[in-house]
């Protein structure tokens, strides 16, 4: 109420009207505002909205109908604006939900540098001529802002203070500790602390539970979501069905980063956030929270564990999380007196051995452990005691060097997440555990037989072999939503292997992997009718027919299939295929054709190490709605320019190609000169070392030239075939020259 009186305050200097204002209630100054508004072009900044129910309150008041809320700000078609910030982008989406928010990057190096300098320096035109060593020690703190605005400011006013290389080099070795000073009212820990503070009740204990995570460590959103489910979190699947609520941890996990707590590292190609990570500052907030609650405590070579300190300075009784950064040895040496513990996790610990009397603490210790991640952790055997431990809910043992399980393992009747892989083989007593949800197992030696049909509540089940899946009755499985099958595909009957799987009744994702002595025939899959995304790795000793598919089949990949013929006739006519990815020689041959009509749904092409393909036409009217597409530079693709929906191209430059050839030249100056705004420009590395070559088609609501040029959406499509052409024409002829 008291923004609105301020808002009609700064309009208007009449002593009368304020007077008047100062007396209407809430629903009538909305009213009042918005006819005081309406005649007039106005600009409004709303700063820092908190919520959607603050924004209702600001903005839809009105006395006229109390079932429709009325807009206090008028929509006069004369070019008024109201912008808004805020920490939530939910807040953004409700106040709009017609154009996309603006979401503010954290700033690259350079920036921040600049940001600091003219903060510290009063300029950053000339920072050279300030001392060699204020500099360098300048430079190494704002590198450990990592971008963040907020951080790089208030230590800019900190230094400002005190010019000397002996305050610097204080602040400089205990950068972390100054920014995490409360009492300024713009201090860093104190805004974000405002943050933490407006979080609902069921996300602070997964932002807590972030802590637990080194710095700048990069988590993985599946093992994330597998610890909050043990941990009590968040609701499993089944749990929220059984709610009629579509509360999950993704739900969750969203909700944090569209609140910025937590940064995107890596999305899907279906745009799920696939890794993650926390920012410093925010890693900090959620440390000292939580050491406040005796959520967690950590131990690692900065808080090295100390024969002359006593344990209850180290460990709290009351603690219930732990997590174990380096010196595992002398962890487990010492003496716990933390019973009550419930998660225990370790991180980077280098290649030690973790030998079998040392992790027999574990079990006697802890009796009432639900969480422990021995992740990375080099353990050559598992001792049986860990079958004790009744509550465990989540057992991590991946990348161990794990090659037996104990049988003992079969007791822990409330497991439910067992990642485990490169088992030599897995103990056939998996079956006892009926509480199991989600079951890892990949890279098994010996394909012994495994019981598992008894596993009612099982939801994933990646890593069975074919021939152990097939002794099983799949029809008991009937909460397995996604299942990966490896191992020699010709020890099954074709016919038996897809009825058992047609059985499964809620499976969505199947991911088929064939061993490399091994095959697949034409599988016939149309007897799937609820599979949604399907992966094949192997050997196809031919393409399946169209109508031999799923038939909501929405995601298809490919991998070493190394089909003789064209896949595409066969695969433009899968009526509901979003997303195809060919990857790694699934396809031989040299040229492919998509027909017009084809791929009357596609939005993601993807087509790598397809080594042999030189050459794709794709006809007019064909794949209509493609968005993205991902190519290698050796595939000249003919008929792009007639996309009009594609928004981004990446080309992945191979290692052999010269970067001064003329086509590498071509992309890295390439601007349209007329409506530049449209695309943006980069040059990346992937994961293999490859050279990538990024093209994206801004929005026009982020760059605003549809109002510059006067184009309207429609015509921007078109800008963006006028613009793509040109590339895939200079591809043509770069190639054609054997540049």
């Amino acid at each position: 109420m008291q923004i609105i009186k301020q808002l009609v305050c700064t309009s208007t200097k009449d002593q009368q009207v304020l007077e008047m204002v100062e007396k209407l209630q809430e629903h009538e100054l909305g009213d009042f505002l918005h006819e005081h508004l309406k005649e007039k072009r106005y600009l409004i900044v709303l700063d820092d909205v908190w919520s959607c129910r603050d924004w209702n309150c600001l903005a839809k008041v009105s006395s006229n109908d109390p079932d429709c809320l009325g807009n206090v700000f008028p929509d006069g078609g004369n070019c008024s604006r109201l912008l808004l910030t805020t920490r939530d982008k939910d807040v953004a989406l409700h106040a709009d939900a017609r154009s996309t928010p603006q979401e503010m990057q954290l700033l690259s190096k350079q920036k921040s540098w600049n940001l600091f300098c003219g903060k510290v320096f009063l300029d950053h035109v000339d920072a050279d001529r300030y001392p060699p060593d204020l500099v360098q020690l300048g430079r190494e703190m704002v590198d450990k802002c990592n971008g963040l605005p907020l951080a790089i400011v208030v230590l800019g006013g900190l230094l400002s203070r005190d010019m000397s290389h002996t305050e610097w080099r204080k602040v400089h070795d205990n950068i972390n500790a100054y920014l995490a000073k409360e009492g300024s009212q713009t201090g860093v820990m104190t805004v974000l602390n405002l943050s933490y503070i407006d979080l609902p009740s069921y996300l602070k204990p997964c932002f807590l539970h972030l802590s637990l995570f080194p710095e700048d460590y990069v988590i993985s959103t599946r093992k994330l979501f597998l610890l909050w489910i043990a941990e009590g979190f968040v609701l499993s699947a089944e749990q929220a069905d059984q709610q009629s609520m579509k509360v999950t941890d993704e739900v969750y996990l969203n909700e944090l980063i569209n609140r910025n707590l937590i940064q995107v590292v890596r999305m899907s190609v279906n745009a799920r956030v696939v890794e993650c990570r926390v920012h410093d500052l925010m890693r900090e907030l959620a440390i000292r929270k939580a050491k406040e609650q005796n959520f967690f405590r950590t131990h690692d070579i900065e808080d090295p564990l100390s024969s002359s300190t006593s344990n209850s300075s180290l460990f709290s009784s009351k603690c219930r999380r732990q997590s174990i950064y380096s010196d595992m040895e002398r962890y487990a040496s010492v003496e716990h007196n933390t019973p009550y513990l419930r998660s225990l996790l370790f991180f980077n610990l280098g290649h030690e051995i973790c030998r079998f009397s040392q992790l027999d603490f574990i079990g006697k210790c802890f009796k009432v452990l639900r969480v422990l991640d021995l992740e990375g952790v080099k353990v050559e055997s598992l001792p049986s005691i860990v079958g004790t431990l009744i509550h465990l809910r989540y057992l991590g043992l991946r990348h161990t060097g794990l090659k037996l399980l104990p049988l003992s393992i079969g007791n822990l009747r409330s497991l439910q997440t067992l990642d485990v892989n490169n088992l030599k083989q897995v103990p056939n007593v998996i079956w006892k555990i009926q509480n199991m949800r989600y079951l890892y197992m990949e890279g098994q030696k010996y394909d012994i037989p495994l019981k598992i049909d008894t596993l009612e509540n099982l939801q994933v089940l990646s890593g069975i072999t074919f021939k152990q899946w097939i002794q099983n009755n799949s029809s008991k499985l009937t909460c397995l939503g996604k299942l990966k099958l490896e191992g020699r595909y010709e020890l099954v009957e074709g016919v038996e292997f897809w009825k058992s799987i047609a059985k499964l009744r809620v499976l969505k994702s199947l991911y088929l992997k064939a061993s490399e002595e091994s095959s697949f025939p034409s599988l016939a899959m149309d007897s799937c009718l609820y599979l949604s995304k399907l992966d094949i790795k192997g050997h196809m000793q031919k393409l399946s027919e169209s109508f031999q598919f799923p038939p909501n089949l929405s995601i298809l990949t490919l991998d070493s299939c190394r089909l003789d013929c064209d896949p595409m006739p066969i695969l433009e006519k899968l009526p509901k295929l979003l997303t195809l990815r060919l990857r790694a020689e699934s396809y031989l041959g040299t040229e492919m054709h998509v027909s017009a009509n084809g791929f009357p749904q596609l939005k993601v092409l993807q087509l790598f190490e397809l080594s042999k393909v030189i050459k794709m036409n794709i006809e007019n009217g064909a794949i209509p709605w493609l968005m993205q597409l991902h190519c290698q530079f050796s595939t000249r693709i003919s008929g792009v320019d007639k996309l009009s929906n594609l928004v981004e191209v990446k080309i992945v430059i191979d290692s052999m190609i010269p970067s001064f050839s003329p086509f590498a030249r071509f992309l890295s100056t390439y601007r349209s000169r007329k409506y530049h705004l449209y695309w943006d420009h980069s040059w990346t590395t992937n994961r293999n070392g490859q050279k990538e070559f990024w093209t994206r088609r801004r929005k026009a609501s982020d760059c605003q030239t549809c109002a510059a040029t006067g184009l309207t959406s429609v015509q921007s499509s078109a800008v963006a075939v006028e613009m793509i052409g040109p590339i895939f024409s200079r591809w043509d002829s770069t190639q054609e020259k054997g540049s």
